[in-house]
């Protein structure tokens, strides 16, 4: 896991041992990078009934946000604590419909073909 795996929580006191936290993380950044819904997370990131209830939980107690501080800390120093995330959006995805097929003419004034 790296640098990350000192911020993970310990297996529970009690109840069962928790699934691989590496193939459950990845399973939470595919589902956020492809926004696809929980229940359609492919088999190699386990039960996505697991991955749901650990990302609702580490979202709800802080876990996220200590990982993150964690990682942060090792930061250039002269950002500081005004270091900050960037997430690439360069990537846009259109409806297949916006793809640039002739619609239905409009008219004279509505940009429709004549």
């Amino acid at each position: 896991m790296g640098a990350a795996a000192v911020f993970l929580p310990a297996d529970p006191p009690r109840g069962g041992r928790w699934a691989d936290h590496r193939m459950v993380i990845n399973g939470i950044f595919f589902r956020t990078r492809t926004g696809c819904p929980w229940r359609d997370l492919p088999e190699g990131f386990g039960n996505w009934k697991t991955v749901y209830n650990r990302h609702r939980r580490w979202s709800g107690d802080g876990t996220w946000q200590e990982i993150l501080d964690g990682l942060r800390a090792g930061c250039d120093e002269a950002e500081g604590k005004d270091w900050g995330l960037s997430a690439d959006s360069t990537v846009v995805r259109a409806h297949q419909h916006a793809a640039g097929a002739p619609g239905p003419a409009r008219g004279p004034g509505h940009g429709g073909r004549r």
